[in-house]
């Protein structure tokens, strides 16, 4: 019986005899002392923090790039790009029922800046333009190559009085 125990007894006697023998110098740095599953915690908690800040904060966003567009059908029609170095003055597309100043620089900006070009272009074209800018919800572009092939022609009477007919460019 005592072969069993004798190496819990060992132990015993091992752990008594470095307790006796530790200096007030060594006692005091073990209860100081943080045990290791604390360290463990601390950089799992760390590591925690470290993932939800770089999944919080993506990487700088570069200068948008331009979304890949499907072959366009070949019934729509392009507006040609006319600039002022050409000799045509941009016109004033606000004339037209349903566009105020903002859609109106939208249309400018994707080279859309007289009536001709505006009539030349498809409404799918200017519902796709309005879309992208998020704004299709605020007009309905299925009249503006009408008016402004009107305008174009410079049918200035004809065009009142089909935009008397209109209320915000839609058809009543």
């Amino acid at each position: 019986m005592f072969r069993k125990y004798s190496i819990f007894i060992g132990l015993l006697i091992t752990s008594l005899v470095q307790t006796a023998c530790s200096s007030p110098v060594q006692e005091a740095r073990r209860a100081q002392a943080i045990p290791w599953w604390v360290w463990v915690l601390v950089i799992l908690v760390l590591l925690v923090l470290l993932l939800w800040w770089w999944l919080s904060h993506p990487e700088e966003k570069a200068a948008p790039t331009a979304k890949p567009e499907a072959e366009a059908p070949s019934r729509l029609v392009e507006a040609p790009v006319l600039s002022k170095a050409e000799g045509l003055e941009p016109d004033d597309l606000t004339r037209i029922e349903g566009i105020g100043p903002k859609i109106s620089s939208l249309l400018q900006a994707a080279g859309i800046t007289t009536f001709a070009q505006l009539a030349a272009t498809d409404v799918n074209r200017l519902k796709q333009i309005l879309a992208d800018a998020s704004l299709s919800a605020l007009a309905d572009p299925t009249t503006w190559p009408e008016q402004a092939s009107l305008a174009a022609a410079g049918q200035w009477e004809a065009l009142e009085t089909l935009q008397g007919e209109l209320k915000g460019g839609r058809r009543v």
